[in-house]
């Protein structure tokens, strides 16, 4: 048996989870509502302040996607109570990002400043020219606008200079030695 998917859920106070048709799972709590439909073989018994996830037999597929259930649902819990946040820094002379209004400013190093709106459910701050937080409710969306984000100029491998996540590590190369 997954020790993920075997492992229950326990709900906090003040969030509501509701299991429809189909394995439509909506969850609702302080931060806000998420709904996702989920693999329809897998068993969500929602008891109490409990949820379990339970699988239909032990073929692979079933054995697979049993934790991915536990893990998609616990995400979905987690959201809607303390949401989810990704650090960006910023590295490089002249490379900073500002806040103006919804849209995230950057520069970049182009010749031109690069924008990025914020979306309905991910909002972004800057508490320094250097440094980006990425935060909703969603793990998936708030992984995706930061992964977007990074990508308008990734670190290179040199000097360093680019944006990258707070807990990535940026493997250095030598770079040309002066012939003699």
């Amino acid at each position: 048996m997954s020790r993920i998917g075997r492992a229950p859920i326990t709900v906090p106070a003040g969030v509501e989870i509701k299991v429809g048709q189909g394995n439509e799972v909506t969850v609702k709590g302080p931060k806000g509502t998420l709904t996702q439909t989920l693999d329809p073989n897998m068993t969500i018994e929602v008891e109490g302040g409990v949820v379990h996830v339970k699988r239909p037999d032990d073929e692979a597929m079933s054995r697979s996607i049993h934790g991915l259930t536990r893990t998609l649902l616990n995400n979905m819990v987690v959201g809607v109570t303390e949401g989810f946040s990704k650090t960006l820094e910023i590295n490089g002379v002249g490379y900073r990002a500002a806040k103006e209004g919804k849209n995230l400013v950057m520069n970049l190093g182009y010749s031109h400043q690069v924008t990025v709106p914020d979306t309905e459910d991910i909002t972004t701050e800057v508490p320094n020219p250097n440094q980006v937080i990425v935060k909703g409710i969603d793990k998936q969306k708030v992984g995706q606008f930061a992964a977007d984000v990074r990508g308008k100029r990734p670190p290179e491998p040199y000097k360093g200079k680019g944006i990258k996540y707070a807990d990535e590590v940026i493997i250095r190369k030598e770079g040309k030695t002066g012939a003699k």
